[in-house]
């Protein structure tokens, strides 16, 4: 049986057209969201104060305590982390109405780490994740129907419908990866290909705290400090792998020292601002912006998942009722709209206003990904979008050892 390749159907963008489709979504969620109101002072740099707290550090100065920004970067800070939070919410609704199906993680309560990440590094320094990545692949570029999309198996989704919610990729983001903590080494991959390359940026190579114990997280390790590889580890530790909290699964909880060789920083990750802080200085140590650093470092962003681990896990059987209202009164959105509150970024109904505005344009978003087309049901349908196009071999077995696909250029 042969098979030709299919080009890209109307209708279904190209990577690169989604992310740049994505951009004009923004605009507009910037829109819904009152952006349209600001004056002409936002721009004007203003200078943050970091809690002493906010870091613990293992063979390495800490980052600056201050952090310069603007009103205009801080109201963008919240609008990112309240659209996630909002993404996630209603990705919650939709699979409880079984629109969705299979595998879904939520990121609620861990935004600040996505949006802190992405608001100190470029668009040029690529990221890779694990299987909780919603709010990477929106920060990344993704839109938002592209992604509730790739939740709902359409067409249309960022990854043709055929990913769905741990396996989302777009311009600079290589994932989105399910096998838990096998991407570390392809992250150090990508950042030895950069070293190679001569180009001056940073690899974020990111994980959670239950992929922390795997072998090839410490085989990486060990080649970034060999070859001094630009590349910024981070441990995402939600505090639990899965329901097992990091005391019973881990002898060593400190993960910011793991990387023994090379120096690490535990930060705090519920508060965006020190997590931006300490991103900007890792980045200027490694890309020898500043200072005489050589190769990889680690940090831990310490977070809290608010939600179960999985769609499958209401999250309160390893775990009190107080312990979670404890976590939430450190929401990271909370702990920004207090710090803008008190700045008087906004007030508190301007605030509201935003947080209605995102509501409306992430609903509007669903509705949009909801009409999108479901995947042709055609057995060829498997063989596309497996290699790129004009790379594909000459055949490949098919659903059974006695059937072959050809393909044909």
């Amino acid at each position: 049986m042969s098979y030709h390749v299919v080009r890209p159907r109307a209708g279904r963008l190209p990577v690169r057209s989604l992310w740049a489709y994505s951009t004009q979504c923004r605009h507009m969620m910037a829109r819904a969201a009152g952006g349209s109101h600001q004056s002409s002072g936002d721009d004007k740099p203003i200078t943050i104060t970091i809690p002493k707290d906010s870091f613990e550090t293992y063979k390495i100065d800490p980052p600056p305590y201050s952090l310069e920004t603007s009103k205009k970067e801080l109201r963008q800070l919240y609008k990112d982390m309240a659209t996630i939070r909002r993404l996630e919410l209603l990705s919650d609704q939709l699979y409880k109405e079984q629109k969705i199906r299979g595998f879904c993680h939520l990121s609620t309560g861990q935004e600040a780490v996505a949006v802190g990440i992405e608001h100190a590094i470029t668009k040029s320094d690529p990221l890779i994740t694990a299987y909780r990545s919603h709010g990477f692949t929106y920060m990344r570029g993704g839109s938002i129907r592209s992604i509730i999309g790739e939740l709902l198996g359409k067409q249309q989704g960022i990854s043709y419908g055929k990913g769905g919610s741990m396996h989302m990729f777009t311009k600079g983001f290589y994932g989105g990866n399910g096998i838990v903590g096998a991407h570390v080494p392809v992250g150090t991959g990508i950042s030895f290909a950069q070293q190679y390359s001569e180009q001056s940026n940073m690899t974020v190579d990111l994980y959670g705290d239950g992929a922390a114990n795997q072998g090839q997280v410490h085989e990486a390790f060990n080649m970034a400090k060999l070859w001094n590889l630009p590349v910024l580890y981070g441990c995402e530790n939600n505090q639990y792998g899965m329901g097992t909290s990091a005391e019973r699964a881990s002898a060593e909880t400190n993960y910011y020292k793991r990387g023994f060789y090379f120096p690490g920083i535990r930060v705090n990750g519920m508060d965006v601002l020190a997590i931006m802080s300490a991103v900007k200085y890792a980045r200027r140590l490694i890309t020898g912006e500043e200072g005489n650093h050589e190769g990889p470092i680690l940090y831990e962003f310490v977070t809290y998942r608010f939600a179960g681990h999985s769609m499958s896990d209401p999250g309160i059987a390893y775990r009190s009722r107080e312990e979670l209202k404890d976590a939430r009164k450190q929401d990271p959105l909370t702990v920004l709209k207090q710090r803008m509150l008190e700045l008087k970024i906004n007030t508190e109904d301007e605030l509201k206003a935003m947080e209605k505005g995102i509501k409306s344009f992430v609903n509007s978003e669903a509705e949009i990904a909801q009409k999108m087309d479901d995947p042709s049901p055609a057995e060829d349908t498997l063989f596309q979008d497996i290699f790129v196009r004009g790379a594909e071999p000459a055949y490949m077995r098919g659903t059974t050892v006695n059937n072959t696909y050809y393909y044909k250029h």
